[in-house]
């Protein structure tokens, strides 16, 4: 990377601190140009949001070669989120921890998040995100994605997880209010859908049925777990989702 580019996003971390600035290196007219972009994220458990119209503005004046942010008062060293989102950019990215300035560049290496013990990051490392994961590793089946903001199920939003698992062909198996208990209906795979805290009463909180009465999630701001099901999970549960092998 050239100096004026760290020059300008050095700047730019200054800037925006304490919150996370973000942007983009790109070739323009044969020179290395940083671009700022707006952080849309709207709280500390989102991964910092780059909009896509940014991201296009920036791709209409040159060739991305490089996604940017900053870690403010931490140290430069990639997140689990941070290196998943390498991989799903097939860019390098260039961290820098501000006020020090240190910078940490990393690149698509491969990399995989553990199935426990992941950090928690909103909409990129979350209860979806593991489960779309266990599919993806256990049977080889990719289980589509969908844009999702921090506090959605606060916020008006309709009942996301049940109809984007009812849209990937999962069939409802269970719901609140049946007579038999729902640990009496699961099979190895059945995805869990509970209503932890939620205004507006729609689940908000995915996990896996991995067997022997263990579940398998992403609890909110924690690290993944394997969890007994059982208890406070059980009476939080409202769907069981089943897909067919």
């Amino acid at each position: 990377m050239q100096e004026s580019t760290l020059n300008d996003i050095r700047a730019h971390a200054q800037r925006d601190y304490p919150r996370e600035a973000c942007g983009v290196v790109i070739v323009e007219r044969g020179r290395e140009r940083y671009v700022p972009c707006r952080n849309t994220a709207t709280t500390a458990a989102e991964h910092f949001r780059l909009p896509a119209d940014d991201f296009a503005t920036a791709e209409e004046r040159g060739e991305l070669v490089a996604i940017v942010h900053s870690h403010p008062d931490a140290s430069p060293e990639p997140s689990d989120a941070d290196r998943v989102s390498c991989e799903e950019s097939g860019l390098p990215w260039h961290i820098i921890s501000w006020p020090d300035g240190r910078l940490r560049t990393i690149e698509p290496c491969g990399y995989e998040a553990p199935l426990v013990g992941r950090a928690y990051a909103h909409g990129v490392l979350d209860c979806w995100s593991l489960i779309r994961d266990w599919y993806a590793r256990e049977r080889n089946v990719s289980l589509p994605d969908f844009t999702r903001q921090d506090k959605w199920w606060d916020d008006g939003a309709s009942d996301l997880y049940t109809q984007h698992c009812r849209a990937a062909g999962g069939k409802v198996v269970w719901e609140a209010g049946h007579d038999a208990a729902a640990s009496s209906v699961l099979e190895v795979g059945d995805v869990i859908l509970m209503q932890i805290r939620s205004r507006n009463g729609v689940p908000n909180h995915g996990a896996v049925y991995i067997g022997d009465t263990r579940i398998l999630h992403h609890p909110y701001g924690r690290l993944s777990t394997r969890d007994v099901y059982g208890g406070y999970w059980h009476d939080c549960t409202r769907r069981i989702v089943r897909y067919a092998q």
